[in-house]
């Protein structure tokens, strides 16, 4: 039942209950954030690390990475490099693509203890107690808060750790710190103003993408250009303009904690102007007569704009690829990053092909990401009682589970041929074998899709076996990319490298195909499958 909650009489009273609601949400994320945490922080540490190994001094990184950095398609994606200092080459990457990381995660967390658990129905029981409406929204934002602060403080500890200079570590803290704060905000605001989990994810996710498109076109306009000053109205522009290891611009953060701060606000406002259950948007109207007749048919209409989204995603990715491949061997003319591609790309074809092969193995965890968010999408309609409504018909849960899992596996697949497709075009178009292009780099991102389903498997298996872990295949797959990506680099143990999927991938396009480590993969992907799917039909739904 719904209903319209009274205005609180103080905050005080609208506050009732926050503190144990708070000690809850911790409790049920005391493995996401902490390992997401870790996770990004090694991220940014270990790709140091790397970095200072490679290039012993100032001087040859400048001279081998100057050209690239330089390389508009490159700033569209990681922001414009903050000074040629061997610093702030080793954390290029890291800047942006780590803050938009930690959005994410901000968003995870504020959304699942707000909108997931009204949808559930768990909040409208919690209220019936001692809570005060404003709890769980409150609860959600300290712990979203508490997520980012955590993750800030270790990467710069760790960042100081391995040698990074302070002052600009302390920067890079500020960069995330705006950027996570700033998703926290917005992640709180569109849970009001949607009814559903998919409506805040499509409003949360959908504003990121736009931060992110006015960032990459105001970073890559001329220097005289007014567009330059769209990265001025994208709170990720915020984080690359703190300029870690360059200018290190602290003041920025009096932006993200202005707009954190009005947005948090609004939130709590929008709340107290809609009813428990609802969102302040009202929801579009239904068909009289759905046209959709099977559970198969249910699972990829509701997964079509997410499928949409991460479409768009990797056409972008691919145009940027494909532009980037055309100066490869012009801006790599170092043995030390020729070096650094080879350990993570593979070591057979000209250093394109490397470079490629480097490019699909983090596109292919990317479409992992992808399978498994529409895999634990099975406990989210779980968990909200719609699976009990649909397994009241004669659709068996086995069958219900294998259209998420193959909706799951054909969604990984279409975005990896989409993404070379693009970028086999645009650098086909620039070496004038259009065809021969699209074809290697197609047969290329296929050879990566067994590590997709082991991820993806990893994921069925937790949800069948272990329902109340399912997010932790979001840390498995953390693990897997630390692993398959920077194994080599940090000269870890090969037992541990090899535990990761990514490891035991194929360098293609360059190098020659091997089918056994495929063939592995995919028994290792069907028998966790399998078992994931046995454990869900002999336990209890809800």
């Amino acid at each position: 039942m719904t209903t319209l909650a009274a205005p609180a009489r103080s905050v005080g009273v609208g506050l009732t209950g926050t503190t144990s609601l708070l000690r809850l949400a911790a409790r049920r994320d005391r493995v996401l954030v902490p390992v997401s945490a870790f996770g990004l922080a090694a991220f940014v540490a270990l790709s140091a690390q790397a970095t200072f190994a490679l290039f012993p001094d100032l001087r040859a990184a400048q001279q081998s990475m100057a050209s690239t950095l330089a390389n508009p398609a490159l700033v569209a994606m990681y922001g414009p490099i903050s000074s040629l200092g061997i610093d702030s080459i080793a954390t290029f990457k890291s800047v942006l693509l780590g803050g938009v990381f930690l959005a994410l995660l901000a968003y995870v967390v504020v959304r699942r203890h707000t909108r997931t658990e009204e949808e559930a129905g768990r909040l409208e029981l919690l209220g019936a107690g001692v809570v005060g409406r404003r709890a769980a929204l409150t609860a959600a934002v300290l712990l979203g808060t508490a997520a980012v602060l955590l993750t800030v403080v270790l990467t710069v500890v760790w960042s100081v750790a391995v040698g990074l200079d302070p002052a600009g570590s302390v920067a890079l803290g500020v960069s995330w710190l705006v950027m996570g704060l700033s998703w926290v905000g917005v992640t709180a605001v569109a849970a009001q103003l949607t009814s559903s989990t998919r409506g805040t994810a499509a409003w949360s996710l959908g504003a990121l993408a736009v931060a992110f498109l006015v960032r990459a076109v105001g970073d890559t306009a001329a220097a005289d250009s007014p567009a330059r000053a769209l990265s001025w109205l994208s709170p990720l522009g915020w984080g690359v303009q703190v300029s870690p290891y360059g200018e290190n611009r602290y003041w920025v953060v009096v932006l993200g904690l202005a707009l954190y701060a009005a947005l948090v606000s609004a939130a709590f406002v929008l709340l107290d102007r809609r009813d428990l259950g609802s969102g302040v948007l009202p929801s579009r109207a239904g068909h009289e007569r759905s046209p959709i007749s099977t559970a198969g048919a249910l699972t990829r209409r509701l997964a079509r704009g997410t499928l949409v989204g991460w479409v768009v995603a990797y056409v972008v990715l691919g145009v940027v690829l494909g532009s980037i491949a055309g100066s490869v061997e012009t801006f790599v003319d170092s043995p030390e990053v020729a070096d650094m591609l080879r350990a993570m790309g593979g070591d057979a074809g000209s250093i394109t092909d490397i470079y490629f092969a480097t490019e699909l193995h983090f596109a292919a965890v990317g479409a992992s990401a992808l399978a498994v968010a529409l895999v634990t999408r099975m406990h989210t309609e779980e968990t909200t009682t719609r699976l009990e409504s649909l397994l009241a018909t004669p659709v068996r849960r086995t069958r219900w589970a294998l259209g998420h899992i193959a909706v799951a596996v054909v969604a990984s697949a279409v975005v990896m041929i989409v993404s070379v497709a693009v970028a086999g075009l645009v650098h086909g178009a620039d070496v004038g074998d259009i065809g021969g292009t699209v074809g290697r780099l197609t047969g290329a991102a296929l050879s990566t899709l067994p590590a997709v389903w082991v991820v993806l498997a990893v994921a069925v298996l937790l949800y069948g076996a272990l329902p109340r872990f399912t997010g932790l295949a979001w840390a498995a797959l953390i693990v897997f990319l630390l692993l398959g990506e920077f194994g080599d680099l940090l000269d870890l143990p090969g037992w541990l490298v090899d535990l990761s999927p990514f490891t035991h991938l194929p360098a293609l396009p360059g190098g020659a195909f091997e089918g056994a480590p495929l063939v592995g993969l995919t028994l290792v992907a069907a028998a966790l499958g399998a078992a994931g799917l046995a454990a869900l039909r002999r336990r209890d739904i809800g």
